[in-house]
């Protein structure tokens, strides 16, 4: 019987490590992380920080044979998806859980029209045929708020804008009204404007009940459409939170580092803060803590030592043998960069 206090989905515990010619890349190394229904989980990091692997794994679709999961849980409602049989998880994806990619150009058929691309969705998941599947289509047109979505579904993708593009993204994923959502970077090629709509559009789906997992860089976007907010970087969860708690009070110095990088965020602290370095190199990790190298706190310790994720004071968990207690510490340093700038 199903818990209903429990998260929607729960991961464990996660690895994912691609075998490579010179060495192992730990892309996803032991990620924990949970999504409630109707909440929006954002998952922020630097390029490279193992993100967009964290909803492929989830998926299972990591491409092998140089990836691999080599360890953890993903449950949904319970049911671990690493440990189903094929023909299980295919009745599962999609239907249940589905994936929001983030380049609909590449994504999208350009022979196909978009009606018969949601129609691949609701085809392989549902026991709708003839009309069924015509009306599955444009409910789910509809719900990603693309207008006059009967006339619409027998255009193609070059026919319509960049946004619906998306939405038409958006479509596919919910077509058969899945319970959760990932959501790899949707927004990074849309502008201001459209990129607001399609926010609108997340928040729509986020109050329907569904639980989402919004994978960006952008601070900005967390702030206004997430309910919490996982940090990760170099493949680990280093801190996670509220929205509201992150943002006043965050205590890794790489998430303090982050927020006070962003122009809109600091104003009125007046010098930017430059986080120092750059990430490591996935095939030569540091010992200890991944990011101590680039950290204005590290001392031998983080150096040697890899924190484990704890409690994190105001709620949530931190990976951090040195927090931040107070935002002003970075003043001090960012005192420092403009002397050595000048």
């Amino acid at each position: 019987m199903t818990n209903p206090t429990a998260p929607l989905l729960q991961v464990k515990g996660l690895k994912t490590h691609f075998h490579t010619r010179r060495g192992v890349v730990r892309a996803v190394d032991g990620v924990d992380l949970e999504v409630q229904a109707g909440e929006i989980l954002g998952l922020v990091g630097e390029s490279g920080s193992g993100k967009s692997n964290v909803c492929l794994s989830i998926m299972r679709a990591v491409s092998g044979p140089a990836g691999r999961i080599v360890a953890g849980e993903v449950l949904l409602d319970g049911r671990d998806l690493l440990k189903m049989s094929d023909s299980e998880l295919r009745a599962v994806r999609g239907r249940e859980i589905a994936m929001m990619l983030q380049d609909p150009t590449s994504s999208l058929n350009p022979v196909l029209t978009v009606g018969t691309q949601v129609a691949e969705a609701v085809n392989a998941h549902r026991t709708e045929s003839g009309s069924g599947v015509r009306e599955a289509v444009v409910r789910a047109l509809r719900r990603v708020q693309i207008p006059s979505a009967e006339q619409r579904q027998g255009d193609y993708p070059h026919q319509f804008s960049g946004g619906m593009r998306q939405r038409v993204m958006a479509a596919i994923a919910v077509a058969c009204e899945p319970r959760v959502i990932l959501a790899d970077e949707p927004t990074t090629a849309l502008d201001v404007t459209i990129q607001a709509q399609f926010l609108d559009l997340m928040r729509g789906l986020r109050d329907t009940g569904i639980g989402i997992l919004y994978v960006t860089h952008d601070l900005g976007v967390v702030a206004e459409l997430c309910d919490r907010v996982a940090v990760m970087y170099a493949g680990k969860i280093v801190e996670t939170g509220t929205v509201e708690e992150i943002f006043a009070r965050p205590r890794h110095p790489y998430t303090a580092g982050l927020i006070a990088s962003v122009p809109v965020l600091a104003s009125g602290r007046g010098r930017l803060f430059q986080i120092q370095g750059v990430p490591p190199d996935p095939l030569d990790l540091p010992s200890g803590c991944k990011f101590a190298p680039r950290c204005f706190k590290a001392t031998s310790q983080c150096l040697e030592e890899d924190p484990p994720l704890g409690e994190r004071p105001g709620g949530g968990a931190l990976r951090c043998w040195h927090p931040v207690e107070d935002i002003a510490e970075l003043e001090t340093v960012e005192e420092g960069q403009a002397h050595a700038a000048n």
